[in-house]
């Protein structure tokens, strides 16, 4: 997939209830990784069970993100204004380093881009103007 921008919303907890009724309003079936699944906290975390990462893929076009907020995890804590980020996804290696080091330039890097749990390259940060951005650049294919 070439580099493309996503919005990317965040929830108080309730990101699972809001992208399921997202995806029966507009036809998909979302998916679901947990903070648990990935590692990112203890199996007995209060937060275990938390959305890290949902995809609700409607069509080619129309793609939304989703995340829960949880404390202690960047960016935080959750509030109108950084519950929505811009998420820039894709295989483009060269593209997506060079927009995550213009876009960065002058604001704060939450998270550097790094090779992450999941396989893929992934960075956050907050520009110079408050807007919050993700960078995910896709791990090669398997030729298995």
């Amino acid at each position: 997939m070439p580099a493309a921008l996503h919005p990317y919303l965040r929830f108080p907890g309730n990101a699972r209830e809001a992208f399921e009724f997202y995806g029966a309003a507009l036809g998909a079936q979302p998916q679901f990784a947990t903070f648990g699944e990935f590692g990112a906290v203890p199996p007995d975390h209060p937060a275990a069970a938390a959305i890290m990462h949902g995809s609700l893929e409607v069509t080619d076009l129309i793609r939304l993100y989703v995340s829960d907020g949880i404390e202690g995890m960047s960016p935080a804590p959750l509030a109108t204004g950084n519950n929505i980020t811009l998420a820039i996804m894709g295989d483009d290696e060269a593209r997506i380093r060079d927009a995550f080091a213009r876009l960065s330039d002058g604001g704060t890097v939450q998270i550097p881009l790094d090779t992450q749990p999941w396989g893929d390259v992934y960075g956050a940060f907050t520009d110079k103007f408050g807007i919050d951005w993700q960078m995910n650049i896709s791990a090669p294919a398997s030729d298995e």
